[in-house]
């Protein structure tokens, strides 16, 4: 009894913080302008396709990425000396330190026509590239904020695999193609899940990314739900739709992720 009355306070925080605003989510999204239950916000949900649309296809785009460069990284960081993990987590978290605004405004002096990247490919004689307020710059941008999210969980569970397991498959005659593609891979699915959901999820609901990185011209549904709860389209019933069918697609695209996973680890078991 001592025990469960230690969750009491944390029960409260997540009914105040967490499971209140979300019915107010629901309710504001079941309801019209006069309270009274209505699907109108849903059923004009097709106007914003191309939204929906972009804003996966961004984040896909931006996830895949992630993780082509992370899963490296975090199997070579396995690897490595004690110390050399130790360094190159502070140095793969230390932007982590900085606030989310501030590395945003950092890659727009990076992007822009006149910034750094361009400066640099004048310098050894290459044409400049126009990719600032356009989408590769939004996908540059998630890509930079959210690849420790990547990084972290994946290598969390890579460096706990058991080295026994591996020089067992070792001793059976298998190569290190084998190794990786039957034991490690397959054990390290895991934190690639976790890794991939922590990269989506703010990814495809980013709004200040696609603000300063897109100019404006990239518009995800980040941007759409504050349009409707701060500009001068107010409304809260559409914004609170919006969000609530954003959520489900996700929820739905992590529930099949995650049986993927689990027939993956069946796979290795068997």
């Amino acid at each position: 009894m001592k025990k469960r009355g230690l969750a009491i306070p944390y029960i409260i925080w997540m009914a105040i913080f967490v499971v209140s605003p979300l019915i107010i989510v629901i309710i504001y999204a079941f309801t019209n302008e006069t309270g009274q239950f209505s699907l109108e916000h849903f059923q004009g949900m097709g106007l914003y396709s191309g939204v929906f649309g972009t804003s996966f296809f961004l984040a896909f785009v931006a996830t895949a990425f992630c993780l082509l460069i992370g899963y490296p990284l975090a199997y070579v960081l396995s690897r490595e000396s004690p110390n050399v993990r130790k360094i190159s987590l502070i140095l793969i978290m230390l932007p982590m330190w900085m606030n989310f605004l501030l590395r945003t405004y950092a890659w727009m002096s990076i992007l822009e026509s006149n910034g750094f990247l361009n400066r640099f490919l004048v310098f050894i004689g290459l044409p400049p590239l126009h990719i600032i307020n356009t989408e590769a710059a939004v996908v540059i941008g998630m890509i930079y904020n959210f690849l420790p999210f990547m990084v972290l969980p994946i290598y969390s569970v890579i460096i706990k695999i058991d080295h026994k397991v591996i020089e067992a498959a070792q001793d059976l005659g298998a190569n290190s193609i084998v190794v990786f593609r039957r034991i490690i891979f397959p054990l390290s699915l895991p934190g690639v899940l976790s890794g991939i959901t922590m990269v989506f999820i703010p990814s495809v609901s980013t709004f200040v990314i696609s603000k300063l990185l897109g100019g404006g011209m990239t518009l995800l549904l980040g941007d759409l739900i504050e349009t409707q709860f701060l500009g001068n389209t107010y409304n809260p019933h559409l914004g609170s739709a919006i969000s609530l069918v954003m959520m489900a697609i996700v929820m739905i695209c992590m529930a099949v992720m995650h049986r993927f996973g689990e027939g993956e680890e069946e796979a290795v078991l068997l």
